[in-house]
């Protein structure tokens, strides 16, 4: 889609057109149902949404906030600074008050909160008390119910007077509340409509109500109802596995990946197993059993357990198993930052394990891309016979957006070069089923038939060792030369049967001043600065990769040669993208962005970035922006 710059969509309708709303609390105090109440609300309303979340690795206690952006055009990313901040506790405003946007707005109760504390604060910013307790008493009283069982409907009465000062009408948020709570509970819907509509009187009930410089203007030519999806990337991984036939997918607990596995446990009805393991190395040797006998089957990890999966990948590269892993990047080494955001994990992912073999990497950029991916990802598996690594990373799994419905086109199983038995008789020998069939026969492209256990004639052997053309262990050195290249030459077809789109793509105009480097969620901030940076006199495009092993050398090339100023835009410290294109062919990228406190890219950061860097030629910038 292609976005209009705000001021001149905002000049073409006469109103404002886009907002920037924060929420934040104490972790399990309700911010993401703020969050998420506001995220529906909006929608129902018509408007684009992107929230981005936030929060600490405790269970309990630590400050989390929600970014939400509500516009009249499709966006795929956060913006920087905020235009309303809603509170109901003191460290939520002292930390973010100085964010907030000249002539922005702050909801607080001055019981918790003393404007004087908060260092920052622009004199213009226009300040709403709510009486929280208050509200919830009066509830309390009009309903008969317990006022501590209400106090979670804070959350509720922060979205509503948010919504107030925006203009967005109670109507849409009554919709939201039947889709939180749908079927019988009809009574949690009437409980929120009375708080909301308290909330939304105490705002009105200001004389410069309507007067707010952010009033959101409406949504004249909205988007029907049901006609999009609001989502994140976990689920839309999630329903990918679901689409391609996955069957089996493993765990253990970590942060961010958990999010995708919780999904797919509520959803016995598609008769996926999902199993929670007692390590990530029961996990991942739970997919090759799995996988060896002919299901489709993944495990869903972060950087911790991806390390201890890396022995168990080796297995699979040497018997050529179609294992599936997903790597929810996460903030490293070691336990690093557990529930935010970083590109880190590309070099390891595209070496890991001892020795050679050929391991495919493919990281999305996108909710459709992670369905895309989370789908091709068997296919590519089961025809190449080897391990597929997927790179999401936390911005993509944890933030949420409207987008349309998943485009299905061209999504076909291919259960790859499967041994189908000339009879369902047992032989009469070992000898006379080898006869037959060789697992491992060396082919020219790589690809042997893939038998499976208990076929008749499929006889192999599995083991860590190198291995004949029916798995028996050998050390001869023909041998292990032509069953080594044998399975470095699937990649070689790899290359040249996935779609190009699948595996790289150029975004924006060929003649552009600068061309940018991405992968991965920096897809979405690069393609929402572009028509602003163009309005400024600076035309930009983009190479965004989602192909990294095999690498497709030739085209990205190609696309690298004819740019006139190169740029790479990642999360991480080392330019690890940049690093690899250096290793690959020998190009390098001069200018680099980087951001490795794991908090995401916004848009805002990549305009001031490629600005600096047409203006000034820098060639490195560090982003520190975020709390």
């Amino acid at each position: 889609m292609t976005a209009m710059a705000p001021d001149a969509l905002k000049a073409a309708i006469g109103a404002q057109t886009e907002v920037n709303w924060m929420i934040g609390g104490p972790q399990g105090t309700g911010v993401d149902s703020s969050a998420t109440l506001f995220l529906r609300t909006a929608a129902a309303a018509g408007y684009y949404v992107f929230g981005k979340r936030e929060y600490h690795s405790n269970i309990k206690g630590k400050h989390s906030y929600f970014n939400v952006r509500a516009s009249h055009q499709y966006i795929r990313s956060s913006v920087d600074p905020i235009d309303m901040l809603a509170t109901f506790d003191k460290e939520t405003a002292t930390t973010h008050g100085h964010e907030i946007l000249k002539n922005g707005a702050l909801i607080y109760d001055p019981k918790v909160v003393k404007l004087e504390d908060i260092e920052g604060l622009d004199p213009s910013v226009k300040t709403y008390v709510l009486d929280y307790d208050g509200m919830i008493k009066d509830m309390a009283e009009e309903t008969g119910s317990n006022p501590m069982k209400l106090t979670i409907m804070k959350n509720t009465l922060a979205v509503a007077a948010s919504m107030a000062l925006y203009g967005v009408p109670l109507e849409a948020m009554e919709r939201a509340f039947i889709g939180l709570f749908p079927g019988k509970k009809a009574k949690l819907v009437e409980l929120n409509m009375l708080g909301a509509k308290k909330a939304y009187a105490a705002m009105q009930q200001y004389a410069d109500v309507n007067d707010f410089e952010y009033r959101l203007a409406p949504m004249v030519n909205a988007p029907k109802e049901n006609s999009r999806l609001l989502m994140n990337g976990a689920t839309a991984s999630g329903l990918g596995k679901l689409k391609a036939g996955c069957r089996l997918v493993t765990y253990y607990s970590i942060t961010p990946a958990v999010d995708e596995c919780i999904y797919l446990e509520g959803r016995p009805e598609y008769g996926m197993v999902v199993m929670q393991c007692e390590d990530e190395l029961s996990a991942m040797n739970m997919v090759n059993g799995a996988a060896t006998t002919g299901m489709r089957a993944a495990t869903a990890t972060s950087g911790p357990g991806f390390c201890l999966m890396a022995e168990g990948i080796g297995w699979a590269g040497m018997n050529e198993v179609p294992a599936v892993i997903f790597n929810y990047q996460r903030g490293g080494p070691s336990t690093g930052l557990p529930t935010r955001s970083e590109q880190a994990d590309l070099m390891f992912a595209v070496n890991i394990g001892h020795g050679e073999f050929p391991r495919v990497v493919i990281a999305p950029g996108d909710m459709q891309e992670c369905f895309e991916d989370s789908f091709d990802c068997f296919n590519i598996a089961e025809r190449y016979q080897t391990p597929v690594m997927v790179l999401p990373d936390k911005v993509l799994a944890n933030n949420t957006q409207t987008i349309d419905f998943f485009n299905e086109v061209g999504l076909k199983i291919d259960r790859g070069n499967l041994f189908t038995p000339t009879t369902d008789k047992p032989f009469e020998n070992v000898d006379a089923a080898i006869a037959t069939h060789t697992r491992f026969e060396v082919t020219e492209n790589g690809q042997s038939r893939r038998s499976l256990p208990g076929q008749p004639g499929g006889i192999h052997w599995l083991t860590g060792d190198e291995h004949t053309t029916i798995g028996h262990i050998t050390e001869d050195p023909a041998i292990r030369m032509a069953q080594h290249e044998k399975r470095y030459r699937k990649m070689e077809y790899l290359l040249k049967e996935l779609p190009q789109d699948r595996q790289f793509k150029l975004y924006g105009p060929a003649d552009a001043d600068i061309t940018v480097v991405a992968w991965g969620a920096t897809k979405g901030p690069v393609l929402d600065a572009m028509p602003l940076l163009e309005a400024q006199g600076i035309k930009v495009n983009m190479l965004h990769v989602r192909l990294f092993s095999p690498f497709p050398t030739d085209g990205v090339e190609k696309i690298l040669k004819a740019s006139k100023k190169l740029v790479s835009i990642e999360m991480n410290m080392t330019s690890q993208l940049a690093r690899l294109i250096r290793m690959e062919l020998g190009i390098l990228i001069p200018h680099k962005v980087v951001k490795y406190t794991g908090r995401p890219i916004s848009q805002t950061e990549v305009i001031s970035s490629l600005t600096d860097i047409q203006k000034n030629g820098t060639e490195r910038i560090v982003l520190t922006y975020g709390h």
